[in-house]
């Protein structure tokens, strides 16, 4: 069981957790390349290419479940192998969908990845917020998150130079393009991921086999929290669990629009592919920057739930400057998002979980399972509102997400009772 008053026992774990978190981050956020890679491979709309996220994020809602079951028959270390050998199967599944340029082939490896990533997520987010005191979550969650979105500010500059290069001189191109000519323009750009993704497949054993020789120790629910554990007998009878569901739907479907659609968007305005596929980089600096900020601030000059609403606040003024300015400036407001986004999962996750004792675990996957239909459907209404028809409509599906986080903050997370 975890010894929250000795902290500073687990710097090794911490690190290990900090190299999850990157792993995570880095596969996460190669979406923000493969919309607009697939769109141009596989022919795409752009409501089609927003499938992307819905097969990655919505393994995480049929998963989850099974996660928790997972980890509870072997332990968080074994249990973070195996989900790293799930995403490595996933990666692999890569190389024929690029053979065959099959949209719905991407899609599975894609839905494999989330599986394995599913697992990992159920794993390391409540092993990081029980390695100490539950108040200072979110600082302990900001400072792995540094990891997780250094990753994620990385991977669209790496698999957006080696997938995308040339990118809007080959769509010039098909645009007079057809038959062979076309056919073999597509494969030689559809076998552009080979490479990233066998290379990928090669650090995630390295990581697998890190963890494996590590020593990471196994840790309980809240102590603090038995009492209640035995007073209630369903993890449904939390209500800051239940609503922070949501709160976590609606967080990372804002947090996936910001990131994986700022350069769908930025090319939907008129600005080339080859600048707008770096923008994801943009957002992932501006949550850096508030991870940095949390881990200054939480739980010493701000507590996590205060830092919830201001998040929440900046979110929505965010929101309205990328609805109502055009050309770059939008595209600064969305980035900006990046920051108000930053401190929702460090803030939102331990003020759900808080209380659970014996369904800690439980509560962690239901959580997880939020980010299912988050990442899987909120974009799909966005390109759905927006699209390349009306580009900034789409953002009004941000200005909800944003709404529910801050009753989240103010008063949803405070309910201890139906």
């Amino acid at each position: 069981m975890a010894q929250p008053g000795k902290p500073q026992s687990y710097l090794v774990p911490m690190i290990i957790v900090g190299v999850l978190f990157f792993t995570l981050g880095f596969i996460t956020w190669t979406n923000s390349t493969l919309i607009p890679f697939l769109q141009i491979v596989c022919q795409l709309t752009d409501f089609e290419a927003f499938f992307v996220t819905s097969a990655f994020y919505m393994s995480y809602f049929f998963l989850a479940i099974p996660s928790s079951s997972i980890l509870q028959k072997f332990g968080f270390k074994n249990g973070i192998i195996i989900g790293l050998g799930v995403v490595i199967v996933g990666s692999l599944l890569f190389i024929p969908a690029a053979q065959s340029r099959l949209f719905g082939l991407f899609l599975l490896g894609l839905f494999i990845q989330g599986m394995g990533l599913s697992l990992l997520q159920t794993a390391v987010n409540p092993y990081v917020s029980l390695l100490g005191p539950i108040e200072s979550a979110a600082k302990r969650i900001s400072l792995v998150g540094i990891a997780n979105k250094f990753a994620g500010i990385i991977s669209p500059i790496i698999m957006g130079g080696l997938v995308l290069k040339g990118s809007e001189e080959l769509r010039v191109k098909l645009k007079t393009a057809s038959g062979i000519e076309m056919d073999t323009i597509l494969q030689e750009m559809s076998n552009r991921v080979n490479l990233p993704y066998i290379v990928l497949a090669v650090f995630l054993v390295f990581v697998a086999l890190l963890v494996k020789v590590s020593k990471l120790p196994e840790i309980e629910g809240e102590d603090n929290a038995v009492v209640s554990a035995h007073t209630r007998s369903s993890v449904f009878s939390h209500p800051n669990l239940v609503l922070g569901i949501f709160a976590i739907m609606f967080y990372v479907g804002a947090e996936v629009i910001a990131g994986d659609g700022i350069a769908q968007y930025g090319k939907n305005i008129g600005i080339s592919l080859d600048k707008s596929k770096y923008f994801t980089s943009f957002t992932l600096a501006a949550m850096l920057v508030g991870y940095i900020i949390g881990i200054i601030a939480i739980p010493k000059y701000i507590k996590q739930e205060k830092a919830l609403v201001c998040s929440a606040v900046a979110g929505l003024i965010f929101t309205l400057l990328a609805i109502f300015t055009s050309g770059y400036t939008s595209v600064y407001a969305i980035a900006l998002m990046g920051l108000a986004n930053a401190l929702m999962w460090p803030s939102i996750f331990p003020l759900a979980i808080k209380g659970l004792g014996k369904f800690t675990k439980l509560g962690s996957a239901l959580l997880v399972m939020g980010i299912g239909p988050g990442g899987g459907l909120v974009p799909l209404a966005y390109a759905a509102l927006g699209g390349e028809a009306n580009p900034q409509r789409g953002f009004w599906v941000m200005g909800v997400c944003y709404v529910y986080i801050l009753f989240y903050a103010l008063i949803g997370h405070k309910r201890q009772s139906w």
